[in-house]
């Protein structure tokens, strides 16, 4: 394992492993402020103290747990009314969160329809309280002007074939001829677009050449059009720009899939990034951005295990760019029960999550003794508290994917929190998401290949 080394550690950390692990969780106890009810003003209160930021990344230690989508959300609420953040950036496809930004935007009449969030996992996204959230946001833009509505985006990578489909839906409605062009260019990649990891397989191990020229080719020539004038600089041509921008980004990442999970993690957070960051360019001088991904997306990888060996994420390049203008906010659990499957394409099941280890950050927070806390340690005066999280324990992380009979080894890595995150959202006692059914005339998509990351 390639950790930091021990004199690495001792000069970095010496004051926090000469505290003890044993005074962690009296430290925790102290600076815990607890959570009052999600419908309080008072809870909104709490996280007032983030309304001077640019960008306010959440996360979550699942992708199947209610009570950090609905706590999630409430953040969110009370970051958009009272304090103008005003997109809501979140880890999942472009084209089908598009779907719901014309809802909430009050640009389409509904936002679930048949093929929305349909491939594996579907309840990460179609589930009722991202539906709650996003009715909400329809209600409170409902009373806007439309260009001060709040904006709901994707920033993921997979949508290879989605993404073609409305670059071409879109060309073929301002220029036949440039959409006739696409399709030529798009032909290298529409044999493997149901499949796009075999194009990876064949480009990676059989020789085969790669579209990686006439990829690129589209969107500097969309770019191109559009500086001339020939296109409009429109919402629909920034909507086919970014999936323009997916259909390169996949054409790489399904590539380096075959090189390695490090290359490929990279190049998914690194594509995250820059749509986030063409999110707040497209929006303004005022752009103000909140970001919903899991944990490990989100806190600064470099103070993690993942870093350590190499990767990066988004919460790592938004503290790079933004300084203390990015917020780190975590949120994590002991146990109850989380939506996962057994295995990648699997059906969801409602799984027991087992207590904590006792080497985790996970168990600290629950010696605390405060069931449900925000501990936040963005005050630079908090010194004591950022002494005692400057150890270097395990953290739990579940994806779509819960094998609790090898969690140690698939689930746990180790983390430096005080590096890591700017503040943790405690609930020791959580609840599965409630998933949407899909229609049964709905086949499922084909599944992009994230394993076994599955976060």
């Amino acid at each position: 394992m390639n950790t930091p080394s021990q004199d690495w550690l001792d000069k970095r950390y010496g004051a926090a492993r000469r505290l003890g692990t044993a005074a962690i969780a009296p430290i925790l106890r102290q600076y815990a402020e607890p959570l009052p009810a999600l419908e309080s003003p008072a809870f909104g209160e709490l996280f007032d103290r983030y309304g001077d930021a640019r960008v306010v990344l959440i996360g979550e230690a699942s992708h199947g747990t209610h009570d950090f989508y609905r706590t999630r959300a409430a953040i969110t609420q009370r970051l958009i009314e009272q304090h103008g953040f005003n997109v809501v950036a979140v880890e999942a496809d472009w084209p089908d969160a598009g779907h719901v930004d014309r809802y909430v935007r009050g640009l389409a009449p509904s936002a679930w329809k048949r093929h929305i969030f349909s491939r594996f996992p579907t309840w990460m996204w179609r589930n009722a309280e991202v539906k709650a959230f996003a009715d909400w946001l329809h209600r409170f833009n409902h009373q806007r002007a439309s260009e001060a509505r709040v904006e709901f985006r994707g920033l993921d990578v997979y949508s290879l074939r989605n993404s073609i489909h409305e670059v071409l839906q879109y060309l073929d409605g301002v220029d036949p001829h440039l959409a006739k062009e696409a399709r030529r260019r798009y032909s290298c990649l529409t044999p493997w677009q149901d499949d796009p990891a075999l194009y990876g397989h064949f480009v990676e191990r059989n020789g085969v050449m790669p579209c990686e020229h006439q990829v690129v080719e589209q969107l500097h020539v969309m770019l191109a059009e559009q500086l001339t004038g020939l296109i409009a600089d429109d919402e629909g041509f920034f909507n086919a720009t970014q999936n323009a921008r997916v259909v390169q980004a996949a054409e790489q990442y399904y590539r380096a899939i075959y090189r390695g999970s490090t290359a490929s993690w990279n190049l998914r957070d690194r594509h995250m990034f820059d749509t986030l960051r063409a999110l707040l360019e497209h929006r303004g001088p005022q752009a103000k951005a909140v970001v919903w991904a899991h944990n490990s997306h989100i806190g600064n990888a470099a103070a993690t295990e993942m870093g350590w060996k190499g990767q990066f994420n988004i919460g790592q390049l938004c503290r790079s760019a933004y300084g203390r203008d990015a917020v780190l906010i975590g949120m994590s659990t002991d146990r109850g029960q989380v939506a996962a499957a057994d295995d990648w394409d699997g059906a969801m099941l409602i799984k027991d999550i087992r207590p904590s280890l006792p080497a985790s950050w996970e168990q600290q927070f629950l010696k605390a003794g405060v069931p449900a806390s925000l501990t936040d340690w963005r005050d630079p005066q908090r010194t004591e508290l950022r002494s005692a999280l400057s150890s270097t324990l395990l953290e739990r992380a579940i994806g779509v994917i819960y094998r609790p009979d090898t969690e140690r080894q698939s689930h746990y890595f180790e983390a430096v929190m005080a590096d890591q995150f700017d503040a943790m959202v405690w609930i020791e006692q959580t609840q599965p998401v409630t998933a949407l059914p899909l229609p049964k005339s709905q086949a499922l998509e084909p599944e992009d290949e994230t394993f076994p990351f599955g976060v």
